[in-house]
């Protein structure tokens, strides 16, 4: 089978996008799409996501980690209101559903903001975190982020025995400044580090603002190894709400590949 697909990147995090709205890509397999996200064989890819369409929202981003797992991935989601978008059967706000329930967003030229669900708990393990923002994360914050290893910490914390059978991706946090961060991940799916997460990022600011008590309306920006994102939210001491993970879904290439 010939499949016709768009490359975009969110700050590096790369995805396959497909235009499945007609269901001829239902029966991709989990072989084919760890073939068509391999950097050696296929086209290349931290993820892969099937735009699929929906009876009520604007559309399904059915999102697959590079080995075939199922996620939210807010890079992703972002990529995919920029594909919807060039598609052209999106206006400027949207509504789709992803692996974690429906979300809005709004898009002006490449940048988009993507509404994220609230996050209600956090588990605190001594000086790290653990919370839930689409997927699981864990949060460490860290002095000399560039220096840091965290391939090997990644693998640590994402295989030992607490983790293993789900897997879990982990933030390594660098404070910059005041509301700035500095952000480094181990993904889970791809099984390295990857030049940026959506969810990571917007874990790892809602770690910060828990870990420094900061109540009201909060702007983090961050760096990530593949530039730069925003996330914004509102903390009341007990819940995150009106969260928003904001920056670029670019359109990369387009082609063909076989099965």
């Amino acid at each position: 089978m010939k499949i016709h697909f768009s490359k975009y990147q969110g700050a590096g995090n790369d995805f396959v996008m497909l235009d499945n709205r007609d269901g001829k890509y239902n029966d991709l397999t989990i072989a084919q799409i760890q073939f068509i996200c391999d950097r050696k064989f296929g086209v290349g890819a931290d993820g892969l996501i099937k735009i699929n369409a929906h009876p009520t929202l604007d559309f399904e981003a059915d999102y697959y980690n590079a080995d075939g797992s199922k996620s939210f991935c807010g890079n992703g989601g972002r990529c995919a209101v920029s594909f919807a978008k060039k598609l052209d059967f999106i206006g400027n706000s949207v509504n789709f559903l992803g692996f974690d329930g429906p979300h809005k967003a709004t898009i002006e030229l490449d940048k988009v903001q993507l509404e994220m669900n609230d996050v209600n708990s956090i588990i605190v393990h001594e000086n790290d975190f653990e919370l839930y923002t689409g997927s699981p994360h864990y949060i460490r914050f860290q002095t000399n982020l560039a220096d840091f290893d965290i391939f090997n910490y990644g693998q640590s914390i994402r295989y030992n025995e607490t983790y293993n059978s789900e897997g879990i991706n982990v933030n390594a946090v660098e404070v910059l400044a005041t509301n700035q961060l500095y952000v480094r991940t181990y993904e889970r799916g791809v099984e390295n580090e990857t030049l940026a997460c959506g969810t990571g990022v917007t874990a790892s600011a809602i770690a910060y603002a828990y870990k420094e008590n900061r109540i009201g309306d909060s702007s983090i920006k961050v760096k990530v190894q593949g530039g730069d994102l925003e996330v914004q939210f509102s903390y009341d001491g007990k819940s995150f709400s009106n969260v928003w993970l904001i920056g670029p879904g670019t359109f990369v290439f387009e082609g063909s590949i076989d099965d």
